[in-house]
């Protein structure tokens, strides 16, 4: 039997990390355009949210199957590129370079540029500006790289190139910014809290089965393993998650969609929120304890979309504290509201 091994991301990641959005998601329509070679491995792997897997034993018709990107040898001068459309036009943080599993094919060293374009051609793309964000820098096998994108960095970008010296693997390139542009419109009605309009994932007490960062992603869940599961509770009290707006924004109704949860959705749901400043992301959980009510407990049901109106006024808020009791699994959280002018 073939064995799948996985390197999870680190769990300790740096403050631009946490904070910010992987804006080369391709839930959120990141794409890999063109390379120069991708003989051992196609460059749209390199953009799968899913960590890097290793299956001893698997081989395809050009060699040993790796979960990234990987070009053949080079035996000429020259070293080899690739174009990806991010997601969404953002500012960039900085990257997370992930080598997992690539040991004697890893690429040694890597630089990234960016640029701000309308199209996604090529030919086009080979003539628009660049700028450099990340200079070249040694890279390992087999380990993440977490890296600071330069200053020029915080504009807006929505194209990367990257360059590896001179050729071999990379398992994952994660660009960790914040979409721009996204809550322009204070007249309109957004899902303020969606990972494409910005909104994070802060805190939780239990993950177990599923990650909370999946209630903001796009679209409806695939399956359970796509949504927020917690464990089953053996003792009193019940599971919670803190998020971040993507901007201050006023809740005018929410949307718990329990997709694909039948036997294990929560039996009720409540959300707190706030208007946060200056809070450290350690020690808004224990703020949110005492945040107002905006939404008391409502009932839920099994594998469907609930709309909830009716809620308190609170005025603009950065951050909701979404409670299930007593335990269970969502698949989605929209909160639908404005900007706060």
């Amino acid at each position: 039997m073939q064995q799948n091994i996985i390197i999870a991301p680190p769990a300790e990641l740096p403050d631009w990390a946490r904070q910010a959005t992987n804006l080369a998601d391709p839930r959120l329509g990141a794409r890999a355009l063109a390379a120069s070679d991708q003989f051992f491995a196609p460059l749209e792997r390199l953009l799968d949210p899913a960590p890097a897997r290793f299956i001893p034993g698997r081989y395809d018709a050009n060699g040993k199957w790796m979960d990234g990107w990987e070009t053949r040898r080079k035996r000429v001068a020259g070293h080899d590129w690739s174009l990806i459309r991010l997601g969404r036009r953002g500012e960039i943080l900085g990257f997370d370079v992930d080598t997992s599993h690539f040991t004697g094919n890893y690429a040694p060293a890597i630089a990234i540029e960016a640029t701000d374009a309308a199209s996604d051609d090529p030919a086009a793309l080979e003539q628009a500006a660049w700028t450099p964000l990340l200079p070249a820098t040694d890279l390992q096998g087999n380990r993440h790289h977490l890296l600071p994108a330069l200053a020029a960095g915080r504009q807006g970008w929505t194209h990367l190139r990257l360059h590896i010296y001179p050729d071999g693997g990379i398992a994952r390139l994660r660009v960790y910014g914040r979409p721009l542009g996204a809550l322009a419109d204070p007249a309109q009605t957004y899902d303020l809290v969606a990972l494409e309009n910005g909104g994070r994932a802060l805190a939780w007490n239990d993950a177990h089965f599923g990650a909370a960062a999946n209630l903001i992603l796009p679209g409806r869940g695939v399956d359970m393993g796509d949504g927020w599961e917690t464990r089953r509770r053996r003792e009193p009290g019940h599971d919670w998650c803190i998020l971040a707006l993507g901007a201050p924004g006023i809740i005018e109704a929410v949307e718990v969609d329990t997709a694909h949860f039948k036997g294990n959705f929560p039996d009720r749901c409540s959300l707190q929120a706030a208007r946060v400043e200056g809070a450290t992301e350690g020690s808004i959980v224990a703020q949110s304890m005492f945040w107002p009510i905006l939404m008391g407990e409502q009932p839920l049901a099994m594998d469907c979309i609930q709309r909830f109106d009716g809620l308190a006024a609170l005025g603009p808020v950065t951050h909701v504290r979404f409670n299930i009791l007593p335990d269970g699994g969502v698949s989605r959280l929209r909160l639908w509201g404005k900007v706060a002018a």
